[in-house]
């Protein structure tokens, strides 16, 4: 039921929602990224609850997902004039241990990429990595819009399993 509800959702709303990000984050790639969290967090909700109204229900979802990333924005600007002002003199090297700690995460993540089903491996490939637009996916592999979409979601999902795994 809900996911039935999440397709619907998806079709009426998603550019409508995209927009409402747009407004909000000022970036293409963070709106689509917040889109898709959206329809993500959407798509968690128990098979128990009932939604009365689905378009209002997925606008708070989204509003939820504005105001984190304007909170993750201004702690990663706090963080970067936080070090301007330190006075420490800026390298472009990072130490040794972040170094290792980087690699070793990157790993993990390649390892994750890998262990996807080949098809979701390659739609998160060309999106991720590549910067394709889910369209231009679509055409490419052949398959529907809404399928990459849904092939994005599950690396995604899987990937954020793993990253939890990495910084407990």
């Amino acid at each position: 039921m809900i996911a039935s509800l999440v397709r619907d959702l998806h079709r009426q709303q998603e550019s409508r929602l995209r927009r409402f990000f747009m407004r909000r984050l000022r970036n293409a790639a963070d709106a689509a990224d917040a889109t898709q969290e959206t329809f993500l967090r959407l798509l968690c909700v128990q098979q128990k609850t009932v939604i009365e109204n689905p378009q209002a229900y997925l606008f708070q979802i989204a509003k939820s997902v504005a105001s984190r990333a304007a909170q993750e924005r201004a702690a990663n600007a706090a963080l970067f004039s936080a070090e301007a002002d330190g006075g420490d003199l800026a390298t472009d090297a990072p130490d040794q241990e972040r170094i290792v700690y980087g690699r070793q995460a990157l790993l993990l993540m390649a390892k994750a990429i890998e262990e996807l089903p080949p098809r979701c491996q390659e739609v998160f490939i060309l999106s991720r990595l590549h910067g394709l637009a889910n369209g231009e996916i679509a055409v490419a592999l052949g398959i529907s819009r809404n399928m990459v979409e849904k092939h994005i979601i599950r690396a995604l999902l899987h990937c954020r399993a793993v990253r939890a795994e990495i910084f407990v």
